[in-house]
């Protein structure tokens, strides 16, 4: 697994995020920016997301292009058709072009539309084959929606298929999430991201979770969950290249690789946030504000920052060791100047005795062990 050609990147080849900031509702643990699409003009939202690609400098050296949200396909098919199109002409070199999808939001014919125009990676938002736990979720499909959705994207031509799914819901045990993770394999696609239920604040769960409405599942169920997610697919030929991810062999996702080499990468839309040449910048989370600065031609960024080398190089370890590679030694120093065992020695001689970092001469990973408990170990590497 570790020698696989996908570490290899080019992080000075940027990504392309173009942030679809609607929902037609709000799933109840959902903390990204979005609002429903009933209350704002999406074609005016649209049109500013174009203006703002436009001005990319780089555009013709873009290699992946990832439009999430929110729901892309809550908008229209004119407004969605729209974006894709200016996006692939904005970036004609990009080789893996992603686009999330609900699956109660998409035909046959719409399908076929974004394959045509260029999409070759459909991410379909299934987070779970029991209705009950869809219901609870507040997810607007139903499982039977979910397998229409993948036929639909195969009869379409499309050649690499993600599902996303969570885990660790209320009410869920062992036996459930395994049948929410046959469930997916049985559908045969190439990649799935799997993701324990977070109470995000400022969401209903994390209200009702407060108020004790709801129960969080206990942490060993939680880690048992997250256990067999990696020997159930491991087995189906799905293997894990990232804590939250899965993948058959060269069907990783580009795009979300290059965020955890550090790479650069451009973000569009209301809210969304870039990394370019060390400095992060985060846009209007305010739809109007947002459209109002692109069109009288103002700042549309409400905060950033500009990393020193040590918080580059900080931040590079913390994203590195998310990959199941972890930190390849020589990409490392030739990206960031620092030589990460000697940056890094407490940390690694500490966790390598508890048996939950393991090295060679030429790179340095979390163990299986670690992987359940990685944000507190990857916090150590972020305060050196």
């Amino acid at each position: 697994m570790m020698d696989r050609e996908y570490t290899k990147l080019d992080t000075n080849s940027p990504g392309l995020y173009l942030h679809v900031p609607f929902c037609r509702t709000k799933c109840r643990y959902c903390g990204f920016y979005s609002r429903p699409i009933d209350q704002y003009n999406a074609s005016a939202v649209v049109s500013a997301m174009i203006s703002e690609m436009e001005r990319l400098e780089q555009g013709g050296r873009i290699k992946t292009i990832y439009i999430g949200g929110g729901s892309p396909s809550a908008l229209e098919r004119e407004h969605l058709l729209r974006l894709v199109g200016r996006a692939k002409q904005q970036c004609p070199a990009a080789k893996e072009f992603t686009i999330e999808v609900n699956p109660g939001q998409i035909d046959a014919e719409l399908l076929g539309e974004l394959h045509r125009a260029g999409v070759n990676r459909l991410s379909v938002g299934a987070q779970s084959f029991i209705q009950r736990e869809l219901d609870f979720l507040g997810r607007g499909h139903t499982v039977d929606c979910i397998r229409r959705a993948v036929r639909r994207g195969r009869a379409a031509g499309f050649e690499n298929i993600s599902l996303d799914l969570i885990f660790a819901v209320p009410g869920s045990d062992h036996d459930s999430w395994q049948h929410n993770l046959r469930s997916a394999i049985e559908l045969q696609v190439e990649h799935i991201s799997a993701y324990g239920l977070s109470y995000e604040q400022g969401t209903p769960f994390s209200k009702d979770l407060a108020e004790g409405l709801i129960e969080a599942v206990d942490e060993d169920t939680d880690r048992s969950m997250y256990e067999l997610t990696i020997d159930e697919l491991e087995q189906a030929g799905i293997d894990q290249y990232e804590i939250s991810n899965f993948a058959r062999n060269g069907f990783e996702c580009r795009h979300n690789l290059n965020y955890w080499a550090n790479g650069s990468y451009a973000g569009i839309g209301p809210g969304a946030t870039s990394y370019m040449h060390r400095a992060r910048s985060t846009n209007f989370a305010d739809m109007d504000k947002y459209v109002r600065s692109i069109t009288n031609s103002e700042s549309i960024i409400e905060s950033s920052e500009t990393l020193n080398d040590l918080e580059r190089a900080c931040e590079t370890a913390v994203l590195n060791l998310r990959r199941r590679c972890g930190i390849e030694l020589a990409q490392f120093k030739n990206q960031t100047g620092y030589d990460a065992f000697e940056l890094f020695a407490e940390p690694i001689l500490r966790y390598r005795k508890m048996g939950l970092i393991e090295m060679d001469a030429g790179r340095i990973w979390l163990t299986r062990l670690a992987l359940g408990i990685a944000d507190s170990i990857l916090c150590d590497f972020a305060l050196v």
